[in-house]
């Protein structure tokens, strides 16, 4: 996800290249830097896995216009979304199998960032 070690890289390149916007975000937990990430990249939307930190983002980030998705269901919505080109798989685990699967599906270009997929 966003808020791991090759998410952080990723939005590091996105921040440095200055004409890469940011769609969609996700993450396991860490509440505290995706909001971070939110207020910094603007995405439309965001996704948590857990639903306890979904709640908590949604109320740190309810001043802003994203739309806070949880679990698979949230994973597999923004991979098959229309409004841009790249997806980043960054998910570990089999966890990133499905919502690689759906944006393939969805015509996008593939990112691979996870031995699984």
């Amino acid at each position: 996800g966003s808020t791991g070690s090759i998410g952080r890289q990723t939005l590091d390149v996105a921040r440095q290249q200055g004409d890469i916007e940011v769609t969609a975000l996700c993450a396991r937990q860490s509440v505290g830097l995706m909001e971070e990430q939110i207020r910094e990249f603007r995405p439309g939307v965001a996704v948590m896995w857990d639903e306890a930190a979904a709640k908590d983002l949604r109320e740190r980030v309810r001043d802003l216009d994203v739309k806070i998705l949880t679990g698979m269901d949230g994973l597999l919505e923004v991979a098959s979304m229309d409004g841009f080109e790249y997806f980043v798989t960054a998910i570990m685990g089999m966890v990133g199998v499905r919502p690689t699967v759906a944006a393939i599906e969805s015509g996008k270009k593939i990112a691979l960032a996870n031995k699984e997929t």
